[in-house]
């Protein structure tokens, strides 16, 4: 008997539990950032080393979504994948204080914290999506996705702001107990979120026959992981993941430098043409979710309209980027606004996709199948940010002038979100494809974060 599919308790919970785990990553890689790079006047490569280490961890993803898929319950794995972030985030923030006296054991702590941090972002979050693929009705999918997601983004947001307080002025010892009580208090709220919610157990036990539940069971990984790999839909999607996100995430490191040396913004200017990008995200998102409101359900297009759709306009608003590299009169912070929108659009429908053929593929694999695309968008984002800046400097090196250099980096970036949107279309239509989009129920979109 299939357990019930979850309403928006069970969402909103999910939620949280995504929220508390950017909450941990975001002091990671952006506070010890800091932190090590002013306050210890380290090289800025260590901590870009170690937030690149972090993602490289996460390619095995795969490996921990079949450990889910094989004990058929998701919410060991969260929860363990929180403890061991948690534990992680300690030791991160330990191996920071420990920098200033002795740097060389310092950083190597900190290589064993980004380690643990990888892993449990790997098994939480991976286990968090594979939860949502079996549980979330195909109507709800958007809304869910884009509900997690802006949650995750609020706990960013209020984790920042609360610790940027807890720990100015600066103490080694402040900031150890800072790291110590935000890595409890999530591991608290992961465990309350978790509590019961598997309780009526998971519908993938449901498969085809007791013959086919035996077989999945008596499967290594490399076999299962061969299985998920030899489906087209999967294989596609997988190059539609690395591809999209790959183009992301290459505009993240070089957006602000490109504003700061062509149009000459101030430090704090080019912040906030960041802060303008990451509210266009937002109304990206939303616009996806209310896409299925009852007032305009049906008349918006299919998820893979949106997903084709947010990557061309990304390709065409990426175009516009160079545009503003070759003349000063261009609008820029309207131009990165339309990105922000393309951004988010595309997204929240991949995300909404991706639940849907974790389950197409059939039960009791929904967890590699998120493994392996949580693997590839991994390693998109840890190319992403060296891609982009490293197509920079050589741009700069051949053309030996900014705005040429910065507008052919920024060609390369429409390019792969066009290639993304042509591998997009050829994900086959599936049954939650095919009808337009109808989400049942109200859109709860209240904050309450990934890798």
């Amino acid at each position: 008997m299939n357990a019930p599919l979850f309403g928006w308790f069970q969402i909103i919970r999910l939620g949280l539990i995504q929220a508390c785990l950017g909450a941990v990553v975001v002091v990671t890689t952006s506070t010890l950032n800091r932190i090590m790079v002013v306050e210890l006047a380290l090289p800025a490569l260590l901590p870009g080393f170690l937030v690149a280490w972090h993602y490289a961890v996460q390619m095995v993803r795969p490996r921990m979504g079949f450990g889910s898929d094989k004990g058929r319950r998701s919410t060991p794995w969260m929860m363990g994948g929180m403890l061991v972030l948690g534990v992680g985030g300690v030791m991160a923030a330990w191996a920071t204080v420990w920098m200033a006296s002795q740097p060389l054991y310092g950083a190597l702590l900190a290589w064993l914290s980004f380690s643990l941090i990888g892993l449990g972002v790997s098994a939480c979050g991976t286990s968090l999506l594979a939860l949502m693929a079996k549980r979330v009705p195909d109507a709800r999918r958007a809304p869910a996705a884009t509900t997690v997601w802006l949650m995750m983004i609020v706990g960013f947001a209020v984790t920042a702001g609360v610790v940027g307080k807890l720990i100015d002025p600066y103490s080694p010892q402040v900031l150890l107990q800072v790291s110590a009580g935000l890595s409890l208090v999530t591991a608290l709220i992961t465990a309350l979120c978790l509590w019961g919610l598997e309780k009526d157990g998971d519908p993938s036990q449901a498969v085809a026959s007791n013959v086919s539940t035996e077989r999945l069971q008596k499967q290594n990984f490399k076999e299962a992981f061969q299985e998920v790999w030899a489906e087209p839909a999967a294989r596609t999607f997988t190059v539609f993941v690395f591809m999209s996100m790959l183009a992301y995430s290459a505009q993240d490191l070089i957006l602000e430098p490109f504003a700061g040396a062509v149009h000459g913004f101030t430090p704090g200017q080019t912040t906030q043409l960041s802060g303008w990008h990451h509210m266009g995200v937002l109304v990206g998102m939303l616009a996806v979710a209310g896409a299925g409101s009852r007032w305009v359900a049906g008349r918006l297009g299919s998820v893979q309209t949106w997903m084709v759709g947010g990557c061309l306009v990304s390709a065409l608003a990426t175009l516009g980027l160079v545009s503003s590299a070759l003349s000063s009169d261009w609008p820029l912070k309207a131009n990165v606004v339309f990105l922000g929108v393309a951004n988010g659009a595309f997204s929240i429908a991949a995300i909404a996709t991706m639940m849907r053929l974790a389950g197409e593929g059939g039960a009791g694999r929904e967890g590699t199948r998120m493994g392996l695309w949580g693997a590839a968008q991994a390693a998109a984002f840890g190319l992403g940010g060296l891609l982009g800046t490293a197509a920079s400097d050589l741009a700069h090196a051949l053309l030996g002038e900014q705005r040429t250099a910065y507008a052919a980096v920024f060609v390369m970036q429409a390019l792969m979100f066009a290639v993304s949107a042509a591998v997009a279309l050829r994900l086959r239509s599936g049954p939650a494809q095919d009808q337009r989009l109808r989400f049942e129920g109200p859109v709860l979109l209240k904050g309450g974060s990934s890798s």
